[in-house]
């Protein structure tokens, strides 16, 4: 990477991750817990799209964008975490510079994926809840494959902006990004150049992806809660509720954690803190969503019994 001609600077061809801790006793601990997370993700994740595939009865809207919420969680947990694992092991946690590129840009796509997918699912609980007569017609598969497709159209977007600021941003001096992963918050500490654009391009990627999709959960569970407040009947009340709650678990989950890390000012938190935040949403929310979703569902109970008795 030489793109520094004059000066005394050193041109930056990589970046040394300083990780989450440099005790050697608390990283073998912390690889063992973190390579369980990821097994854990992987294998939840996998029977969740396996499943819905070979469970006509799952063959719904829901579960369609269920089993792509799971493969983006497993793209999301693996933008990072087999890097981590690796630098546990290794003596200096080193990156390349086009492995940062990559890190950066496909978690960006993953993350923005997941935030789209949650909000077609408060779209389809809308639907399904407020138009049950319509449900069949607004839900087509057409429109869900619609939906899907500009989840990752939203996607490759959002990673090209962060991929565009990301090499316009100059590197000199010091390559230590104080993180476990490449995050842009930290390399934009780091860089010898001016970043009001990349930062304001960032900004507004990351923030009409948050206002947009928070904008449609929040109002399809506005008019879902007006709904359920005028049914008469207790049972239908408990049951149209009861198909959000698993839903909503995980939205509040990925949101809080994605507030608390890019929207709450930094002087509020530690970048300690900000690791740990960033751990959670990034490894340990793709990892419970499969249990959020299973643990109170009797459809996918009931198609789990039905596989199991089959092929015993």
């Amino acid at each position: 990477m030489e793109f520094l001609v004059g000066g005394n600077y050193t041109a930056v061809t990589g970046f040394i991750l300083l990780g989450l801790t440099d005790d050697p006793v608390l990283r073998v601990i912390l690889f063992v817990i973190i390579l369980c997370i990821y097994l854990v993700t992987i294998s939840g994740n996998l029977s969740t799209i396996i499943l819905i595939r070979f469970s006509s009865q799952l063959h719904h809207p829901m579960y369609f964008f269920l089993s792509h919420l799971a493969f983006a969680d497993m793209g999301y947990s693996s933008s990072v975490t087999p890097n981590l694992l690796v630098n546990f092991l290794m003596e200096r946690n080193t990156i390349s510079y086009l492995g940062c590129a990559i890190q950066l840009s496909s978690a960006a796509f993953f993350g923005t994926i997941e935030c789209f997918i949650l909000a077609a699912m408060a779209y389809d609980r809308f639907v399904a809840i407020c138009n049950p007569l319509l449900y069949s017609t607004k839900m087509s598969m057409q429109v869900c494959v619609q939906l899907l497709l500009v989840a990752h159209v939203a996607g490759v977007l959002n990673a090209v902006s962060y991929t565009i600021s990301f090499f316009s941003l100059f590197f000199c001096g010091s390559n230590r990004v104080n993180h476990f992963f490449c995050d842009f918050g930290p390399l934009i500490e780091l860089s010898c150049s001016d970043v009001s654009v990349p930062v304001a391009v960032s900004t507004l990627s990351v923030g009409s992806i948050v206002v947009v999709t928070v904008f449609v959960i929040a109002v399809s569970y506005i008019y879902i809660l007006i709904t359920i407040l005028k049914m008469r009947s207790r049972e239908r009340r408990h049951k149209a509720f009861s198909t959000c709650t698993s839903h909503l678990t995980a939205v509040t989950l990925f949101y809080g954690t994605i507030t608390f890390t890019y929207v709450m000012p930094k002087s509020s938190y530690s970048t300690d803190q900000n690791k740990v935040v960033s751990v959670f949403y990034m490894m340990v929310i793709p990892m419970v969503n499969p249990l959020i979703y299973t643990l109170r569902n009797k459809e996918i109970k009931g198609a789990l019994k039905k596989q199991f008795g089959q092929k015993i």
